[in-house]
């Protein structure tokens, strides 16, 4: 496999370098390319909050070898995912690793009517190149966002003045991530209603102030242009009488779920509308209740365990072994590392350069302790906040890194960013579309600030 990826990377490096060169050649395509892109993202309002979602003047490229590998190293990930979410259903001893809350524990068990518990994910990754390997610290398996960001993103550098020119060298495309999207809310539709075509509306669901909102209506226009009437509602606009789920006045009878169920408890409880028809069967929901399971941080400490070995098949644990970094809850016990038995507290405690704490269910960066930027005395307090509330410790990992171009003082210049790996699955099973995140911090998500998201494009040499 190195042999291919060191092609695949070789071949990947050429199209990079043949992009920055026509920028370099030419300042008049640099500053006319950074003025299309920000025209157009202000005007197809592509941002995250007030921010514009793409602040570097090249998307990223890849090969299409370098594609199927990923796929092939996710594959028998999503299995092993699906198999620890079928022990943790049926036996409480596992499910008790992923530390569920009491709520959680009330409704993971709910049945939603189809499978599988997250019909659409993302794996948050980091891939080196030049050898192939990845490894997963992630995975968002109850509200993945920034497919339809993504999509568009590669449509407006299609038209980039910059990409225009590469194109006399370069054929590309861009896995688009919406399809996806869209295919898994289908299936799970089709199951739940025992195969009935589509829903009569879809409400995207969340809160009108989050800075994703945006997305919102690009999905909503997205399933309008496909047939499926849609609307984007507030849960605080909904309600549940006769047997019916309205939102703002609409009766809907599937729920496209972006806001989060911890949010959705915190502000209106168990007896919340949408909760209650959930429950009730009087709408299909996705992603549903039982994704709670996987979307802890936990999930990856339960594949890396040692003491779970025996759910998995040889080329499942394989891959976990190779792909899924040493994690674990942290705790006052014994357990394992690379093969030798230590009590877990003090090796993270002593072994802060190389580890990271991160809170159990949390997003945009929140709560995560970087071990190698922080002093003993700030690690020994994030150890502490740990044990008070369920975190995981995860082995850093390395991170690649890639020089992007932007326009300074009228000219494109390259600064090394580091780069993220977000791959959109669909149905639990395999990946359509990928997220990928820049920064020049060693936490990589725009949400936490800073960042920037650029879209994916195959390309091969004309």
């Amino acid at each position: 496999m190195s042999g291919d990826a060191t092609r695949d990377g070789g071949a990947a490096r050429e199209a990079i370098d043949r992009y920055h060169a026509l920028l370099a050649a030419d300042d008049g395509l640099a500053a006319e390319t950074q003025g299309v892109l920000e025209e157009v993202q202000r005007r197809r309002q592509l941002t995250f909050g007030d921010r514009p979602l793409c602040t570097v003047l090249r998307p990223r490229f890849t090969t299409a070898g370098a594609q199927r590998r990923l796929e092939g190293q996710i594959r028998p990930l999503l299995r092993a995912f699906a198999k620890a979410h079928e022990a943790a259903l049926a036996d409480p001893r596992v499910r008790a690793q992923f530390r569920l809350a009491p709520w959680e524990e009330e409704l993971v068990t709910t049945d939603p009517g189809f499978r599988p518990a997250s019909p659409t994910s993302r794996l948050d990754a980091f891939v080196i190149p030049e050898t192939g390997a990845m490894a997963i610290t992630e995975y968002n398996a109850e509200t993945p966002a920034a497919a339809a960001y993504t999509d568009a993103l590669a449509d407006v550098f299609v038209d980039l003045p910059a990409m225009r020119e590469f194109a006399r060298h370069y054929a590309f495309v861009a896995p688009p991530a919406r399809p996806g999207v869209l295919r898994a809310l289908l299936d799970a539709w089709r199951q739940w209603s025992g195969g009935r075509a589509a829903p009569r509306r879809i409400v995207i669901l969340d809160w009108r102030e989050v800075p994703t909102y945006r997305e919102f209506v690009l999905f909503a226009e997205y399933f309008e242009s496909r047939g499926l009437p849609c609307i984007i509602g507030d849960p605080r606009d909904c309600e549940y009488r006769d047997g019916t789920l309205y939102c703002a006045g609409e009766a809907v009878d599937f729920v496209y779920k972006r806001v989060l169920l911890s949010e959705l408890v915190e502000r209106g409880g168990l007896d919340h509308p949408v909760i209650r028809a959930v429950r009730a069967r009087a709408v299909c929901m996705v992603n549903p209740f039982p994704c709670k399971i996987l979307h802890k941080k936990a999930s990856l400490a339960v594949l890396s365990d040692e003491a779970n070995a025996h759910l998995f098949a040889p080329d499942e644990a394989a891959a976990v072994a190779a792909h899924v970094p040493w994690t674990r809850v942290v705790d006052e016990r014994r357990t394992t590392y690379a093969g030798r038995p230590v009590e877990l507290l003090p090796f993270i405690a002593r072994e802060r350069e190389r580890l990271v704490l991160k809170p159990n269910d949390d997003y945009g960066g929140a709560g995560i302790v970087l071990g190698w930027e922080v002093d003993a005395a700030a690690w020994d307090g994030a150890i502490r906040a740990a044990l008070a509330t369920p975190h995981i410790v995860q082995e850093r990992v390395a991170i690649p890194s890639e020089p992007y171009p932007s326009l300074v003082d009228g000219r494109a210049r390259l600064v090394d960013r580091l780069v993220d790996t977000a791959p959109f699955v669909t149905n639990g099973a395999y990946s359509e579309g990928t997220l990928s995140r820049l920064s020049t911090a060693a936490l990589l998500n725009v949400t936490a600030g800073g960042g920037s998201s650029v879209p994916t494009f195959v390309v091969e040499p004309r």
